[in-house]
């Protein structure tokens, strides 16, 4: 994660952040007005804009996103579940900046690669993970403070965060990635380095985060349906949620 603080030593790179959350509070702040679990969240178009950027900003956009749906929840949802939010939102962008890498060879076939059947397919793959990712930090957090049905709120969070990404996001991509790389933009080529490449490491980062997901969810939902509650579900779901952090590290 060495990546993450490169980014505060680059002014370009400071710029992005500031872009991306910006970019993503300007489009969460109109839609604050139709909640989905009042408080909580609510309808989100912007999903869309911490996974494209994620892609075309790397390490960037983890921290644009956080600190977008940060300001955004000024606007009607700030509380203790925002600490999660931010966490949450960090990894919704993280997730996909690493793990493309890890099913296209480079970041530089990101253009040609969503072109293809099987491109769209791991794009697809790939938003689901960092939706899961996502939803789940922040499920857990909302049973930890007993803010809201935990994995109810998880539940949610995952659709909306991947129906709109998966939607939206392969044409933005189309759109704007030759263009921010003609401008020089893309991480990489502000890093000075090789965008992620390939690697048995990240990939297998990338299966225990679905492990880890797949089982904290099922885990969760399970123990609500069985009507327990509270700290019951928060020590459920913490050993999934230790091999969601595992596979974190190893991307």
């Amino acid at each position: 994660m060495r990546d993450l603080l490169e980014v505060w030593r680059n002014t370009r790179m400071v710029v992005l952040v500031a872009l991306t959350a910006g970019l993503y509070a300007a489009f969460l702040i109109p839609f604050k007005p139709i909640p989905l679990i009042p408080g909580i969240t609510e309808v989100r178009p912007a999903n869309v804009v911490p996974i494209v950027c994620a892609l075309l900003f790397g390490p960037a956009a983890a921290w644009g996103s956080a600190f977008g749906n940060l300001i955004g929840d000024f606007f009607g949802t700030l509380g203790p579940g925002s600490l999660f939010g931010f966490v949450g939102n960090f990894l919704y962008a993280y997730v996909p900046y690493r793990v493309w890498g890890a099913h296209r060879a480079a970041s530089k076939e990101t253009q040609q690669g969503l072109m293809t059947g099987r491109g769209l397919v791991e794009y697809v793959l790939v938003t689901a993970l960092a939706s899961l990712v996502c939803a789940v930090v922040i499920g857990w957090g909302c049973e930890l403070f007993a803010l809201a049905p935990g994995f109810l709120v998880a539940n949610i969070i995952a659709l909306n965060n991947f129906l709109v990404a998966a939607v939206l996001g392969p044409p933005l991509v189309l759109a704007l990635y030759p263009r921010v790389r003609r401008w020089g933009l893309l991480y990489w080529q502000i890093l000075e380095r090789e965008p992620v490449r390939r690697s048995a490491r990240v990939s297998l980062g990338a299966v225990l985060c679905w492990v880890g997901c797949g089982a904290a969810l099922v885990v969760g939902n399970t123990t609500v349906f069985q009507q327990a509650g509270g700290m019951e579900v928060v020590q459920a779901v913490a050993l999934p949620l230790g091999v969601v952090l595992l596979g974190l590290l190893l991307v």
